[in-house]
């Protein structure tokens, strides 16, 4: 991992120095979110997924979003990492750290975030369940693609 504030990757994420990039000595509070594979979604039993992004324009909308952060709550520190790739039950998918003079604000922000990750951020998702599998169309996972996968809509 580098000291790039937004990051995807396709390697295991380090909690701990996602989180190391967001410590000031003038911050008493630091959150971190992190996102796993969940085994079970709507009833379903997921065997793994898949993590798909446009790269380049996904860490520019991560960065995006902490400048939002900044602006929302100033004083604020903001670190995200995503992992691209096949994923496997419980592995770590995503984490945001940050830090902020006070908890509220910070636990606020890293709320804000990954609802920002899900509404703007070009990572999509394949899951495998024991019955099939299905591109999510978007993070918010309200939009199936009808021809099966990314790329093939445009």
């Amino acid at each position: 991992m580098t000291n790039t504030y937004y990051e995807v990757i396709d390697t295991e994420i380090s909690i701990e120095e996602v989180a190391k990039k967001v410590i000031r000595r003038e911050c008493g509070a630091v959150t971190t979110f992190i996102g796993t594979v969940r085994e079970f979604t709507k009833g379903r039993r997921t065997l793994y997924l898949e993590y798909v992004a446009y790269k380049t324009m996904a860490e520019k909308m991560l960065e995006k979003i902490g400048l939002e952060v900044k602006e929302k709550w100033p004083g604020t520190h903001v670190a995200i990492t995503h992992r691209i790739g096949t994923l496997q039950i419980s592995d770590i998918a995503v984490v945001v750290a940050v830090s902020t003079p006070h908890r509220k604000a910070a636990y606020e922000a890293n709320e804000y975030i990954m609802e920002r990750i899900k509404q703007i951020v070009p990572i999509w998702k394949k899951e495998f369940w024991e019955d099939g599998d299905s591109w999510i169309g978007d993070q918010l996972e309200k939009t199936p693609y009808p021809a099966g996968e990314p790329g093939k809509e445009l």
